[in-house]
This record gives structure tokens, C-alpha cells and sequence, in this order.
């Protein structure tokens, strides 16, 4: 009898360890994906901006667009010259993820500040 419960002690320790780590991969997971739809939309304003790429669209549509393809929203889309900031938002388990990224040429950024 007492073999029983140590092994079921065992597995409920192991299970809630499996529950944890994967709690903890998930919210890596998403952690990622915002990083990455934030990077793709700033990217992508910044080429908008630039002239890089011509669409008919306002750049932060642009980067709204992206950011729904990437199952987030965008939160902030400023355009301070040639360069792009964009902050994203998702949500993890009902918690706040939010991830950003700025964009521009190369060298804008030590132009500018």
C-alpha cells in the first residue's frame, strides 16, 4: 500500500511538472510570435516609408495587416523620419504579451538621436 501511494505521488508531481513546462513553452511561444509580428510590421513600414515598396495603403495599415496575420495588434505605429517603431499585443492565457521594433535605413538611427 504505501508503494501505491509513493507512486502516485510520483506521477502527480511528475504531471504537474509536465503542466508547468509546458505553460512555460507556450508563453515562450508567444513571446516569439509577437517579437516576430512586430519585427515583420516595422519592417514593413519602414520599406513603405521609404519607397522601398509602393503600395496605395497608409504604412501603419500596412503594419496593421501584418500584425493580424500574425494573430496580433498593433498597438503603436509612430514614423519619426525614415524610421519605424511599431508595438504590438497578444494575449497568453488572458496575460498581456507585448513585443516592439523599430526600422529604418541603415544609419537613420544615429542620425536621429
Amino acid at each position: 500500500m504505501g508503494g501505491t501511494a509513493l507512486a502516485i505521488g510520483g506521477l502527480a508531481i511528475a504531471g504537474t511538472l509536465a503542466f508547468g513546462a509546458a505553460a512555460v513553452g507556450g508563453a515562450g511561444a508567444t513571446s516569439q510570435r509577437a517579437a516576430g509580428a512586430a519585427d515583420a510590421a516595422a519592417l514593413a513600414v519602414a520599406d513603405v516609408t521609404s519607397g522601398a515598396v509602393i503600395t496605395g495603403d497608409d504604412a501603419c495599415a500596412v503594419a496593421e495587416r501584418i500584425a493580424a496575420a500574425h494573430r496580433t495588434e498593433v498597438e503603436e505605429c509612430r514614423i519619426d523620419g525614415l524610421i519605424a517603431t511599431v508595438r504590438v499585443t497578444t494575449a497568453y492565457v488572458g496575460l498581456p504579451v507585448v513585443a516592439s521594433a523599430r526600422a529604418g535605413p541603415p544609419g537613420a538611427a544615429e542620425d536621429s538621436g
